[in-house]
Parts: structure tokens; sequence; C-alpha cells
């Protein structure tokens, strides 16, 4: 069994027992086809730590796309982007205007250029300049729920902050994470970020390290609850192998071929999960 689908079940299975059901309560979310209020069972404070030396940690219970994962990381921490339009993806309709911006959200606010006293940096490059030159830095971390911009933000930050500490060689990182809609987005934010730590490892000249992911409210909607059940009922698969093109040397020329899974057997997808907004 690979350690991402060990996790899922484990996670799954504490909030169906221990987690708090909304029910009766007031919640923001509503379901998109009727209106109608979204109710979840939510577990505070959740964990996971992944081991990126030993495995890539996607789940084999149902396929996660590494093509969604991969353009979207690329999107927000390579381009910078907050407009759909450079994405190719539907996964951020919702949230975007006429024009296909999401206001000054994730990729925005990467891209903003701050002074230092080395000069001056937008986060990705503070963190790629540190990484390279100051690694024992304890202070190598980004930031995007930026209070002043969130009226212009379509989308609160859901996955906003990450921090990374090297240990010897190894690049270790730290991603928070506000609320996680557990079915459709867990795995697919583990994968994410993943991939963003063996990026930086290798045009750092590190190795990946210990991959560690807080999750503040994470829930399973009621319609999912069945869906949910019947996937953790799943016999998983090992692990596949995560081959990264070693001649890319530089953050930015990184692209969607530059990945390969190798080994990558996973069940069935499930589709049509509906979405609550």
């Amino acid at each position: 069994m690979s350690k991402a689908d060990e996790i899922f079940i484990s996670n799954i299975n504490d909030i169906l027992e221990n987690g708090f059901d909304t029910r009766g309560s007031e919640v923001r979310t509503r379901w998109a086809d009727t209106g109608e209020p979204a109710y979840y069972i939510k577990k505070f404070g959740i964990v996971n730590r992944y081991d990126l030396s030993k495995e890539f940690p996607i789940m084999t219970l149902r396929p996660t796309s590494m093509k969604v994962s991969i353009d979207e990381i690329l999107w927000i921490w390579q381009k910078k982007s907050n407009n759909i339009n450079d994405l190719g993806w539907h996964i951020w309709d919702s949230w975007a205007d006429e024009t296909g911006s999401i206001g000054k959200a994730y990729g925005y606010q990467l891209g903003v250029k701050h002074q230092y006293k080395e000069g001056m940096f937008d986060q990705v490059d503070r963190v790629i300049y540190d990484l390279k030159h100051n690694p024992q830095s304890r202070r190598i971390l980004t930031n995007i729920f930026v209070h002043e911009d969130l009226h212009e933000m379509n989308l609160y930050p859901c996955a906003y902050s990450m921090t990374f500490n090297v240990t010897g060689n190894r690049l270790n990182a730290i991603l928070n994470q506000r609320s996680n809609d557990m079915l459709p987005a867990n795995n697919m934010n583990v994968v994410e970020y993943a991939i963003l730590v063996h990026m930086l490892a290798q045009v750092c000249n590190l190795e990946v390290g210990e991959f560690v992911h807080v999750i503040a409210d994470a829930h399973v909607y009621d319609r999912h609850i069945p869906l949910i059940k019947e996937l953790i009922k799943r016999e998983p698969k090992p692990a596949p192998k995560l081959i990264i093109n070693p001649d890319v040397k530089d953050f930015y020329d990184f692209k969607r071929e530059d990945f390969e899974l190798v080994g990558y057997e996973p069940g069935e997808q499930i589709k049509n999960i509906p979405i609550a907004i």
C-alpha cells in the first residue's frame, strides 16, 4: 500500500468517526445545482507527513491527474498568474471574472516584489535565493494570505503558506492549508506541492526530504460520504516512481513534459463529484 493511500484512508476514517457534523449549523457553502446548504463533517488540525525520498505521494485508490497538478503548480509558482486563461483547465472557473482573473490571489501574490537587503525579490525568487545562498536559514517561507488584499480576491487562498527547511542536504517543506475538501482536492494538493519540493530541490542542488501537510479544517461533504466510503474500501496499489528531467537546472524552465510517473496503476475514477461553492 502506498503511504498516500494509507494516510488518506486514516484521515477519512478519523473524520467520519470523530469529526464534527455541521448539520443544524449555519454554513457558508452551497451546492451549485440547488443553492441548498452544503453540510459537512469536519476535523480540526490534521497533520500528515510524507517522506519524498522514499516514494511519491500520489493515491492509487483512484487517479490523481498529474497533468492538472503540474499545470496548476506551474500556473501559480512559475507563471505567477491569477488568470485562468493562462491555465487551460476549468477548476477555477467559478471564481473567475469575465476577463478570467481571480483577483489579487495565488500567483499574483507570489509575483509581488519586496525589498530585501540583497535587492528586490518576489516570494518565489527569494525562496530560490535563500535555498542556494542561505540553506540553513529558518526564515525561508512564503505567505499569500495577504489581509490588505483579501477584498480583491475572488477566493481566499486555501493553501496559503509554505515553509522550507534544509537538514543536511535534504529539502523539507510544510504546507499550511486553512481548508481542504478531502474527496476532490486532498491528494491533488499533496501531489502539487510534492512536485514543487522536487522542482526546488533539483534546481538548488538538494535532495528531497519530508513534506508535511497541515490542514486546519479537513472536511467531507454530506453528498460525498457514500462516494468516499466506497473509495476507501478499494485495494490500494504500490506507489509509482516519479522521474524528472535531470537537465532542467532553472526553475522557470520546467514544463509538464519534464515529469513522468512510472508504474502508476490507479483504480477507477469517481466521476461527476458534486462541488460546493
